[in-house]
């Protein structure tokens, strides 16, 4: 049954979708007219459907080279399944998002979300497990609603030329943008995650994805991981003189910046002419930038710890490899990545590894933070499992520097109610 606050926003919704295509493949009819009636409650009103994969394709191919704007799919199916209707969909850009339904083993679902749509032109906007809950749907709807007006039909990330870098960091257009890290025993904000934008004078914002691989193991990136810096110590210095409460910041650290002696040196000595503690700055690195230089990536976190500075592990997954290298540094944080966050609290095996994680971390004594966190009910389990911090869009997008306190007085109520009632209430409701 569709929930209260689903209903609520139907006539939202009904705005939102309305003139959107969307495509059903499923073989069952019961259940495939009971996915059309949620499609039809959220105001899709062109739907199409398909018994099986094949049945989709030639659909597919009949729609004059347009894309369709959604295709969501059963994952069993007879003739063609979902997995295989996906990889066509992926390689034949007939779909510009995707959405994966099924009532089998959760497992299943895991093999389409760790396909790689990076070179495509398909958005994979989640998985669900049946039967589907309108709420849910919703949620992963958001994920393409708000690109439905300036999103065309097949856009890429263009990796810009280094040239075009240099003059873009020597006019200051990159900038953090701030993530809260929310307490999940009190609701209240603990710290921030600074997420490199980039101000585009013709693209306007652009996101990680535009930019950051080109970056990636060019002597750009120790320039442009400083000019972040720089602007974090500043807003911090800003923020300490209009009385703000002590916060700490994360600022991520690139594998070969890392292991290299001279950018730690340059990093320490610009945090050491502000008047920023070390213990405000957290670097968060992953396991593939300590692996990639080992002997030296352990040396320098080692000196930037004894400086007092945070360490967190970012994107941690569990494995041999992941626990070796967490018991071996000297990080004082654990953030568990989404993968396994997301969803944990519907599906079993995710459960399994979240609980894994942060029995892990809780064990060594350093704190654990979980990344993506969307959903009221993952939430709890978080709490119910000693999580102690969370991000992600239940609780905040990342913003500019000058949101922050506005966000802060808006939301206070909000996310006090949410880690203090039991039952999330009147804490439902997704920031904007």
């Amino acid at each position: 049954m569709p929930t209260q606050t689903a209903t609520v926003n139907e006539t939202a919704a009904a705005r939102a979708w309305a003139g959107q295509r969307v495509l059903v493949v499923e073989d069952s009819a019961v259940q495939r007219g009971y996915l059309v009636g949620l499609l039809r409650q959220l105001g899709f009103g062109d739907i199409l459907e398909a018994g099986d994969g094949n049945e989709a394709l030639q659909m597919l191919e009949r729609q004059d080279g347009e894309p369709m704007f959604l295709v969501l799919t059963d994952l069993e199916m007879p003739g063609m399944d979902g997995i295989e209707l996906t990889c066509q969909l992926r390689d034949r850009r007939l779909a510009q998002n995707l959405i994966v339904v099924s009532a089998r083993d959760p497992r299943l679902l895991e093999i389409i979300e760790n396909m790689s749509f990076d070179d495509a032109c398909l958005d994979l906007l989640g998985t669900l497990l049946k039967p589907v809950q309108l709420d849910a749907l919703t949620q992963l709807l958001e994920r393409a609603g708000r690109a439905v007006a300036a999103k065309p039909a097949c856009a890429q990330p263009d990796q810009p030329l280094l040239d075009e870098l240099a003059q873009a960091l020597a006019r200051g257009e990159f900038l953090p943008y701030y993530q809260p890290k929310i307490a999940m025993q009190s609701g209240q904000l603990k710290g921030m995650e600074a997420l490199a934008r980039w101000r585009h004078p013709v693209r306007g914002l652009l996101a990680p994805a535009h930019f950051i691989d080109a970056l990636e193991g060019t002597p750009l990136m120790e320039d442009f991981t400083l000019a972040m810096v720089g602007q974090v110590l500043a807003q911090l210095e800003e923020w300490q003189r209009h009385g703000l409460p002590p916060l700490t910041v994360s600022i991520n650290l690139s594998a070969d910046n890392l292991a290299e002696r001279s950018f730690i040196d340059r990093l320490t000595a610009l945090v050491m002419a502000s008047s920023v503690k070390p213990a405000t700055l957290v670097w968060e690195v992953t396991e593939t930038s300590v692996m990639r230089q080992l002997s030296q990536a352990l040396t320098n976190m080692g000196r930037l710890r004894l400086m007092g500075f945070g360490l967190a592990m970012d994107d941690f997954g569990i494995g041999y490899s992941s626990m070796q290298q967490f018991a071996r540094c000297p990080f004082t944080e654990l953030k568990i990545d989404r993968a396994f966050v997301n969803g944990a609290s519907q599906r079993a095996n995710r459960h399994v590894v979240l609980k894994s994680a942060l029995d892990l971390g809780q064990s060594l004594g350093v704190a654990t933070v979980a990344e993506g966190v969307e959903t009221i009910e993952d939430w709890k389990l978080l709490r119910e499992l000693g999580c102690d911090m969370a991000q992600g869009y239940l609780l905040a997008r990342p913003m500019p520097a000058e949101d922050l306190v506005g966000w802060m007085r808006q939301d206070r109520r909000r996310l006090r109610a949410l880690a203090v009632d039991e039952q999330g209430q009147g804490a439902a409701s997704r920031p904007d």
